[in-house]
């Protein structure tokens, strides 16, 4: 487990901030002590400095992971946000989409959100804006991004997409080997 370099830090704070714009200090200073995240096997972890310090009397080739995974790079050296990094997201999420309860199952099973099944959606809100999905009971179900603003999503085709899905909850079941 080891820092990350300052391109990954570049690469992974820029995803990460799509989603919760300048909140992403709050995530690092937090009231409850400080919190860094680390790279292990194309992995990026996030936990308190407490438990990296626990986490590195563990030899690399034994330690599967630590603290919880936001997301992993890719062969091209993208990163990509898993869904375990909804509870960290959620509270802090500039943009928010709420689902109407009839396309909640939708968007679970990994679909886009199409203009029928949005029951709200944050003001000023940009196309292409990272969004946080929440159901009607404010029950953050995933994030994805905005396929149209907030202006056109009032104008739009009931069959139009408004949210193209990036991860759900839902994941948590269909992909539950490739989390870890």
């Amino acid at each position: 487990m080891r820092p990350l370099t300052e391109e990954e830090t570049k690469v992974v704070f820029e995803k990460i901030s799509k989603y919760i714009g300048e909140n992403i200090k709050l995530l690092v200073d937090r009231p409850d002590g400080n919190y860094c995240f680390r790279l292990h096997r194309e992995r990026i972890y996030y936990m308190s400095e407490r438990l990296l310090k626990l986490a590195s009397c563990i030899a690399r080739e034994s330690l599967l992971g630590s603290g919880t995974c936001f997301g992993k790079f890719t062969k091209t050296h993208k990163f990509r946000l898993q869904i375990t990094a909804l509870d960290f997201l959620a509270p802090y999420a500039k943009h928010k989409v709420w689902v109407k309860p009839g396309s909640e199952q939708s968007f679970l099973y990994g679909n886009h959100v199409v203009k029928s099944g949005l029951g709200r959606i944050t003001e000023n809100t940009l196309q292409y804006q990272g969004v946080v999905v929440y159901s009607m009971a404010d029950l953050p179900l995933g994030f994805g991004v905005a396929a149209k603003s907030t202006q056109e999503c009032r104008h739009a085709d009931p069959m139009a997409l408004v949210v193209f899905h990036q991860a759900d909850i839902g994941e948590y079941i269909r992909v539950e080997n490739e989390l870890i």
